[in-house]
């Protein structure tokens, strides 16, 4: 059984950075698509980040310049690097796997960022 645990959440003033982790279980990245979403109160859940098993990768418009995700395969984690935060990045961020046509999430951190 896969599972995603995600880490590196906070309060963090505009302007600010914060790391977000998502430690993997279960699982392997070779032949997965992952990312990382985000869902803010009274909003939908928006893609902030998908990479695809070949490699490409898409960034919400919103996010391009200022968030870069990336991974560690010897230690099964997922990164977001989020610099430069305004508030309205504020919002409960996921990571997602999807592998062979399974899709796990993780339980979410909470980023706040604050004007």
């Amino acid at each position: 059984q896969v599972q995603l645990v995600e880490s590196g959440g906070g309060l963090v003033q505009a302007g600010g950075s914060l790391r977000l982790s998502c430690a993997a279980s279960g699982s392997s990245f070779t032949y997965s698509t992952w990312g990382w979403y985000r869902q803010a109160p009274g909003k939908q859940r928006e893609l902030v980040v998908l990479i695809t098993s070949v490699g490409s990768t898409h960034y919400a418009d919103s996010v391009k310049g200022r968030f870069t995700a990336s991974r560690d395969n010897a230690k099964a984690t997922l990164y977001l690097q989020m610099n430069s935060l305004k508030p309205e990045d504020t919002a409960v961020y996921y990571c997602y796997l999807k592998r062979f046509g399974v899709e796990v999430w993780g339980q979410g951190t909470q980023v706040t960022v604050s004007s």
